[in-house]
């Protein structure tokens, strides 16, 4: 493996971790305690929850950079398109579903489907940046 890709999907993981924070965590920020009894019960500041949430944006970056690679992107262009087919595919329809079913507000699902949103967009940027280096 290249040390582009794994730069690649470092930064795109690492640049994910901020917009998480922005998306699902300040933004809508007092809409989390509309519906209290849907959040499981947390100390403030336990970090944990938020150490998983971050390794799984890294596992998200190297997932999309994977489907990038298997559609044979050459460039910005294509990489932003098979992360947003990726999302639409996946994320896009698990918050929808969430919203639907679950005791939630729609500005946290809002929140989350762009958080994720960004999290995919950042990771097709990434390679559709180091694909055609390699």
């Amino acid at each position: 493996m290249s040390w582009i890709v794994l730069v690649a999907v470092f930064a795109a993981g690492t640049v994910s971790t901020f917009t998480d924070w922005y998306f699902m965590g300040v933004l809508f920020h007092d809409r989390y305690g509309r519906y209290p009894e849907t959040w499981w019960p947390r100390r403030d500041g336990e970090p944990m929850p938020i150490l998983y949430s971050c390794a799984l944006g890294y596992i998200t970056a190297a997932c999309v950079f994977a489907l990038c690679a298997l559609a044979g992107v050459d460039g910005i262009a294509s990489g932003l398109k098979v992360a947003l087919i990726a999302w639409l595919a996946g994320a896009f329809v698990q918050v929808a579903t969430t919203q639907i079913w679950v005791r939630i507000d729609p500005a946290v699902s809002l929140a989350h489907g762009l958080g994720y949103l960004a999290r995919f967009l950042i990771a097709g940027l990434a390679a559709g940046i180091a694909l055609p280096m390699l």
